[in-house]
């Protein structure tokens, strides 16, 4: 059955909620940095797409999905196991592969849009 626009989904007038929760204790590195999430679009359990958020801190990061993020506002470093960095600012748009490993360092509040394809188990 075709899809109409009524099955569209736009982030700015979404009625999704948005979820609020620490940091996982066995992640964290550095403080205690609260995230919330507003899942607006989920596909099959392997597709999906929101605005995620985090207040200062640093936590280890295992990808086992691939996600492509537009940060909005704020600066972040995403760090990989060798330490090498990349600085993230408002306007920055990012692909992680799954199975990127390392640390997300949130240094000012930061927001950011993602969208998540979860591999199939095989």
């Amino acid at each position: 059955m075709p899809k109409t626009v009524s099955d569209l989904v736009n982030f700015a007038t979404s009625n999704a909620a948005t979820e609020h929760y620490p940091t996982p204790a066995e992640r964290l590195v550095k403080g205690h940095p609260e995230q919330h999430n507003t899942l607006h679009f989920e596909a099959d359990g392997r597709f999906f797409a929101g605005e995620w958020g985090a207040e200062p801190g640093c936590w280890r990061v295992q990808y086992t999905e691939n996600e492509y993020f537009h940060i909005l506002s704020g600066r972040s470093i995403l760090r990989d196991l060798a330490g090498n960095e990349m600085a993230l600012g408002p306007g920055d748009k990012v692909c992680v592969p799954a199975g990127f490993e390392g640390q997300w360092e949130v240094l000012e509040p930061t927001r950011k849009i993602y969208v998540i394809y979860e591999n199939p188990a095989d």
